[in-house]
């Protein structure tokens, strides 16, 4: 019986070159399961994905877990959707909403507000986006993933969490990877490496295909897709993810 694995991957633009892949890979049968960064992490620990696009702050947390493929979402610069909006600088801010869809955005400011910015603010959930359109004196707003595109150009401040950890560090970052459980087969994840490989390489057809043309005939994604997402997870990324995993941060954001 040929054993068709679960793969569970973002539901963002940054991803669909990847998706591309996977849906024209001639070597790889799967399950494709998409979800938000966070259910990414919760479909693959609660066992309904064999192999996972992650975001990087949940995988030092998991046994049996291998990181998997040179690929990843990762930025060398501007990432562009992963930012700290306000309208007020950084050093005035009191509290932070934190979106919830990704941990690996949220312990990132943390690490930024610790050792950047030197900011100890009130940490809160964000369960509704409304109380972005009603920003109080000293709030700003960590907002990822393709709901950036819309608050662009709303906030006095914007702050791109990959090009504050750059100057920070002098590396890139890598915002998610790719995980398999120890014991999914070489075949299966030489497969994966394949189709992944592909849909990089046909981030056009990507774009048409899955719907991302928008009103300017796809260029802004296309852009986004070549000018913000690095897709290789390489030596500095590697070297980026031990430093951030190294400094065991945990932010935890109280409901408001």
């Amino acid at each position: 019986m040929v054993i068709i694995p679960k793969i569970t991957a973002v539901s963002y633009l940054n991803t669909i070159p990847f998706v591309y892949g996977l849906k024209h890979a001639d070597s790889l049968r799967a399950e494709l399961l998409l979800a938000p960064p966070a259910d990414c992490a919760r479909n693959y620990i609660e066992g309904k994905a064999d192999i996972a696009l992650l975001p990087a702050a949940v995988v030092p947390q998991l046994k049996e877990t291998n990181i998997i493929t040179d690929y990843c979402i990762g930025a060398v610069g501007a990432v562009r959707t992963v930012t700290v909006m306000s309208n007020e600088p950084i050093s005035a801010i009191k509290r932070i909403w934190l979106d919830p869809h990704s941990r690996t955005s949220v312990q990132l400011c943390g690490y930024l507000a610790q050792h950047k910015w030197h900011i100890a603010p009130e940490w809160l959930a964000m369960s509704d986006y409304k109380v972005v359109d009603a920003p109080q004196e000293g709030d700003a707003f960590l907002l990822i993933g393709d709901k950036v595109f819309g608050y662009e150009g709303r906030f006095k401040y914007v702050y791109d969490l990959a090009v504050e950890w750059r100057e920070l560090t002098s590396l890139p970052f890598a915002f998610a990877v790719w995980v398999a459980r120890k014991g999914v087969s070489y075949e299966v994840v030489d497969a994966l490496q394949h189709a992944l490989t592909f849909g990089v390489e046909h981030i056009w057809e990507a774009i048409v295909e899955l719907g991302y043309t928008g009103n300017d005939g796809g260029i802004t994604a296309y852009e986004y897709l070549t000018r913000n997402i690095d897709f290789i997870l390489d030596d500095e990324k590697h070297k980026a993810l031990k430093k951030f995993w190294d400094a065991g941060l945990k932010v935890t954001p109280r409901s408001y």
